[in-house]
């Protein structure tokens, strides 16, 4: 049975969310012809895109160019209140700067606009008043308009936070999209997550790490289960004297031939081999690889360059690796 404080909190908290997801939705209604023009303005800028505010905007500008960085759109963040002790000397004559403000009115912004002119740049508003200070003396407007906030006394910076937020993420998509941004390109700037691995880390870098059990076609059976165990991969490839890839031999293999094959004795290598293993260059992508195993349902591949052996790669790599 829940108590009626309980359920009360609870409204609270629908109430906040449903608060916050119609600010953000009405924000449609203000994306217009100053929104392309900001784009297309950034889009154009031969320096950084500088974004600067003061309070919680501050800290909605700092995701921003966190979101802007990661996407192709070179920025740096300047808080409103330093700037003008000192951090204006990280402003080039190119770079554009965006200001976040709900009001557009607080002292911080109405001491910092003037300079921004007076060095020429570029700069964009974002606010929720057209009619403010920072809106009216602003080359381009963003329109981050929202009726009150979620907080119950309308105080507290909630919805207008989420609006500012939910904007500067529309915004760096859509030049995203401009620029033709790609998931390779995704990659450069992310190369330590497990999109960017998926995007340069080959098989080149895994199969060196791990051991190299061969045997020859004649091996017998106890070389063979000699070599499996030595080597810990669960498998072992079958290699003429040249090194040139003939077969390989898996645990399922030998469980498989133990069951058929009563008399063993006499069976060599090339007797219990598959002769046409799944196989993969050391230039593809280890998510190439991963791919190949979940698709024929194995746990390693042998890798090969021009029919020679050089090694293998097993799942285990790939798990290490954070790609599955």
């Amino acid at each position: 049975m829940k108590t009626k404080l309980e359920k009360n909190l609870q409204s609270v908290a629908k109430k906040v969310l449903q608060d916050e997801a119609e600010a953000i939705l009405s924000l449609k209604n203000y994306i217009n012809e100053q929104f392309e023009l900001c784009a297309e303005a950034i889009l154009a800028c031969k320096g950084r895109l500088v974004i600067t505010g003061i309070g919680k905007s501050a800290i909605i500008g700092q995701k921003i160019v966190a979101t802007m960085n990661s996407t192709g759109t070179p920025a740096l963040f300047m808080h409103a209140a330093d700037a003008i002790h000192g951090d204006l000397g990280m402003i080039q004559k190119e770079d554009i700067v965006l200001c976040i403000s709900k009001s557009g009115d607080t002292p911080e912004i109405k001491v910092l606009v003037p300079l921004l002119k007076m060095h020429g740049n570029v700069m964009i508003a974002m606010v929720s008043n057209e009619r403010s200070y920072l809106a009216t003396h602003a080359d381009f407007i963003l329109n981050a308009h929202v009726d009150r906030e979620a907080c119950p006394l309308n105080l507290a910076p909630t919805t207008s936070t989420t609006a500012a937020l939910a904007l500067g993420d529309a915004l760096a998509i859509c030049l995203l999209e401009m620029r033709g941004f790609t998931s390779r390109d995704f990659a450069k700037y992310h190369p330590g997550g497990s999109l960017g691995k998926k995007m340069y880390l080959k098989v080149s870098d895994l199969y060196p790490n791990n051991e190299l059990p061969r045997v020859g076609a004649q091996a017998s059976l106890n070389e063979v289960i000699l070599e499996m165990t030595s080597k810990r991969l669960g498998a072992t490839a079958v290699t003429d004297e040249t090194d040139t890839l003939l077969g390989i031999i898996t645990d399922g293999d030998l469980r498989r031939m133990l069951n058929k094959q009563p008399d063993f004795a006499t069976l060599k290598a090339q007797h219990i081999m598959t002769s046409s293993p799944k196989t993969i260059s050391p230039d593809d992508y280890a998510a190439t690889a991963l791919a190949l195993m979940q698709e024929k349902n194995i746990t390693q591949l042998v890798v090969v360059e021009d029919s020679k052996l050089l090694g293998f790669v097993h799942l285990h790599d790939l798990l290490k690796e954070g790609l599955l």
